[in-house]
């Protein structure tokens, strides 16, 4: 072979080296999944590299709790929290390298860990059972009639109509006639 020959086979077996490492990758990367069970052990959530659920199962006895969405909220969380880790164990293929820890970090900042159990954002705390669905008790004293509301202004006068000046002239062509006779007002020549 000659050498633009030999250079050109040599490009072409490094871009197919560099496809089939590419396509090992995403085969590891879409073959990473996680799976989270909450603390009582009746919600288990599985979700894909992604970080979408694939997987949702609710234990009988969790199906009546008041806060069962927040429970698979929480638990769906943790699932996610932990795909960076599973990225680093599942694909091989980058391991140690610069795309795996850029991907990490993407995982950490995109899922990061669930709030501690309790914690509730902004100090307020959570709603109990007592709080939730309760009838609204009829009031011993009815509230106060309104005030009467202060009559409608009166509607400004309107403004009168002012005369054009004298040096508006709109029509300086047709004042007279037509435009296209100078000699006689009127268009009479």
């Amino acid at each position: 072979m000659t050498a633009p020959e030999q250079l050109f086979a040599d490009y072409e077996a490094k871009m197919q080296a560099t496809l089939a490492k590419a396509e090992q990758m995403r085969t590891e990367i879409e073959a990473v999944q996680t799976t989270a069970r909450s603390q009582d052990g009746q919600i288990t959530v599985t979700v894909n590299h992604a970080g979408n659920v694939t997987d949702l199962v609710i234990g009988p006895t969790a199906r009546t709790k008041p806060d069962l969405a927040q429970q698979i909220m929480r638990t769906m969380q943790q699932a996610q929290s932990q795909l960076a880790d599973a990225m680093q164990a599942g694909v091989p293929s980058i391991a140690g390298t610069e795309t795996m820890n850029e991907l990490v970090h993407q995982m950490h900042e995109s899922y990061p860990e669930p709030e501690p159990q309790g914690y509730v954002e902004g100090g307020h705390s959570a709603p109990s059972e007592s709080d939730r669905f309760v009838a609204e008790q009829p009031d011993e004293h009815p509230p106060a009639p309104p005030r009467p509301t202060a009559p409608p202004r009166p509607a400004p006068p309107p403004r009168p109509n002012r005369a054009p000046a004298a040096e508006d002239h709109d029509d300086d062509y047709f004042n007279d006639g037509g435009f296209l006779d100078d000699d006689e007002p009127g268009g009479r020549r």
